[in-house]
């Protein structure tokens, strides 16, 4: 009896050194990207292996990091036009959003998201494409690191750089010279808007060839820009 609590014990504390050993690399990964530009990230390495799982031989991931201040202010507006309004104001989760959300899936609708901008980052940069309680839990867990370690203009600048807006294309750089072929300082309003109207589903909505749907949502998303205030919105 007497051995077998010991070997207990022992083992407890081995989980107790890995926790704390797990917990301590999280946050020196995340203080890490907090000033290192991330050279890809989870979700692109997944799309990498499903190309070569379904010999997708004509892929081709676009990915080029491109700092703040070389990416036009009418695209991070944009985006927060269109996916998180709270953005500067909220502390990585939009309470109001997730209790609406569970309002509608109890009166019988779809569940849908109540992603912020913070979550999003979590989730592409760190985790996998897919819906589990342990996904979610580390989602959680990575965006509380983000919202404490990384200003709010650092979490957009990393959003914009990996976020999917097309198969296969990432980031604000890639986009803007695949799909209108300038430099993302040169994002005009209407294109910024575009690039955010797909992001519900870059790979089924098209930002070279809008369908109706697209070119409605980035009309509405031009319209929230200007109720914002425009860029000055995310001036801290």
């Amino acid at each position: 009896m007497h051995a077998t609590k010991s070997r207990f014990r022992r083992l407890l504390r081995w989980l107790a050194l890995a926790l704390v050993i797990w917990v301590l690399a999280c946050i020196l990964l995340v203080l890490v990207f907090r000033f290192v530009p991330p050279p890809t990230s989870a979700f692109m390495i997944e799309r990498r292996i499903q190309a070569i799982g379904e010999e997708q031989a004509g892929f081709r991931l676009r990915y080029q990091w491109a700092p703040l201040s070389e990416i036009s202010d009418n695209l991070p507006i944009a985006l927060v036009a269109a996916e998180d309004q709270k953005f500067p104001e909220h502390h990585g989760f939009d309470v109001d959003a997730i209790q609406d959300a569970l309002a509608d899936a109890e009166g019988g609708a779809r569940l849908r998201g109540a992603s912020t901008i913070s979550q999003q980052v979590a989730k592409n940069l760190f985790l996998w494409n897919g819906r589990s309680y342990l996904r979610k839990g580390l989602e959680a867990w990575f965006t509380i690191l983000i919202e404490a370690l990384w200003p709010k203009q650092r979490i957009l600048e990393v959003y914009m750089n990996i976020a999917e807006f097309g198969d296969g294309t990432y980031g604000a750089a890639a986009a803007s010279e695949h799909y209108f072929q300038i430099d993302p300082s040169r994002l005009t309003p209407r294109q910024s808007a575009l690039l955010a109207a797909v992001l519900p589903n870059p790979r089924k909505f098209r930002v070279d060839k809008p369908s109706a749907h697209v070119q409605r949502r980035a009309a509405w998303i031009e319209r929230q820009v200007r109720q914002l205030g425009g860029s000055g919105y995310l001036v801290p």
